[in-house]
């Protein structure tokens, strides 16, 4: 293989999109493909179609210097790179479809010495399927291309950065495919690169999301103990954290997010008998939203028996985490779309969006003329000096003012 190697990366979104860009910013010339005309299109003009820090620039130069160009189809290229989506169907059982049809495309592109990454979330036993597709259609190829796991660490919001500094571990179908992994990742990462196979690889995605999980399940359902028990959880935390081995998180309204929410769900389809405690954590962060829901809805027929008229309900933020504009698996979202759907009175305010398709959006300065129910959702910063009337009934799922 050549000392710089051309790329193809399949799927242009909030993973795709940030990682062809950084390959691309380093000399080698890298083909973007998706699916969506409009995507390609917007590429091909130095423009981006999602909100990430730093990304509009990088993308604009590395367009402008040719190193990155969008397509609608795959080219011949050394390096194959797979950033597509794997939700997950109604039974939270994996849809692989995406990741099916991205190697289908490359298949008849593919040449000797060619090396296949697939970095999606999947589940374990997945780089081994894509070993399977290809060689069921090409088994010219058998022993003749490398192909690896090798899964993303990254924060929204600060992606152009981890992309380039985290860790990561590879895993390949063989040794040999680990190793020409490793040498490429070595192109544009400068986080060390952790040698495994592709089982491990797989797993310790689907494991680092769900560790977190797990974490702050037990928050959450601490939140709702202590509710009932009428004790300050944020206290109560911040006293139990002075324990110098105990780290509890902080609660919130759920759990969202592409990753969190839905990456234990990989490991629960797969080992239903194993993973209790996994389970058991999805379960109480969905719960979670609900009673949060629940729990509006009761201080709103509460407000009206005692007003005589319908209280209006100000849902402080809609991302699925503070600071971004993030709306992926949101509960925040949940909870206000879940109100309106039931016909109470509700302003959605979110200061990280200037618009939604579906939503009239309400500036912070107007919540407190016209809003009856102040409901903190998301602990965004804009949300942490507010002040409001002794009459205003709040309701703080995220801890605004006490952390």
């Amino acid at each position: 293989m050549e000392n710089k190697p051309t790329v193809v990366m399949m799927g242009l979104g909030y993973i795709g999109l940030p990682t062809a860009a950084l390959i691309a910013s380093k000399g080698l010339n890298v083909t973007g493909v998706d699916i969506s005309q409009h995507v390609v299109d917007t590429i091909n003009e130095g423009k981006i179609h999602i909100v990430e820090p730093e990304l509009d620039g990088l993308v604009h130069y590395v367009v402008k210097e040719g190193y990155l160009k969008a397509a609608s189809k795959p080219v011949k290229a050394n390096v194959y790179l797979i950033a597509v989506p794997t939700p997950f169907k109604d039974n939270h059982v994996p849809d692989l479809s995406y990741v099916e049809s991205a190697v289908r495309n490359i298949i008849p592109t593919l040449q000797k010495g060619a090396l296949v990454i697939l970095e999606s979330t999947s589940p374990v036993g997945t780089t081994q399927k894509v070993q399977e597709l290809i060689f069921e259609e090409r088994p010219d190829l058998k022993g003749e291309i490398f192909i690896a796991y090798c899964p993303e660490r990254v924060l929204p919001g600060n992606v152009i950065y981890e992309l380039e500094q985290n860790d990561r571990a590879i895993g390949g179908i063989d040794d040999e495919s680990t190793e020409k992994a490793v040498w490429f990742y070595k192109h544009f990462v400068k986080g060390e690169l952790h040698k495994t196979n592709s089982q491990t690889a797989e797993m310790c995605k689907l494991v680092e999301n769900s560790s977190r999980d797990v974490q702050i399940a037990f928050a959450n359902e601490l939140s709702m103990i202590c509710d009932k028990a009428n004790i300050n959880v944020w206290e109560l935390i911040r006293l139990a954290n002075k324990h110098p081995r105990v780290n509890i998180l902080q609660p919130g309204t759920g759990v969202g997010g592409h990753c969190i929410a839905v990456d234990p769900w990989f490991i629960v389809s797969e080992f239903p008998e194993e993973s209790k405690i996994i389970r058991s954590a999805r379960e109480i962060n969905n719960y979670k939203t609900e009673w949060a829901i629940e729990k509006v809805k009761n201080a709103a027929l509460q407000f009206k028996m005692e007003n005589g008229r319908d209280a209006i309900i100000a849902c402080m933020g809609l991302a699925f985490k503070p600071n971004i504009d993030d709306l992926r698996e949101s509960p925040a979202l949940e909870v206000a779309e879940q109100l309106y759907t039931d016909k109470f009175k509700i302003l959605f305010v979110e200061p990280n969006l200037n618009k939604h398709k579906k939503y009239i959006l309400t500036q912070i300065n107007e919540v407190e003329e016209n809003a009856d129910i102040i409901v903190f959702l998301v602990a965004h910063k804009e949300f942490k000096s507010l002040e409001f009337e002794n009459e205003k009934l709040v309701i703080d799922f995220c801890g605004i003012g006490q952390l």
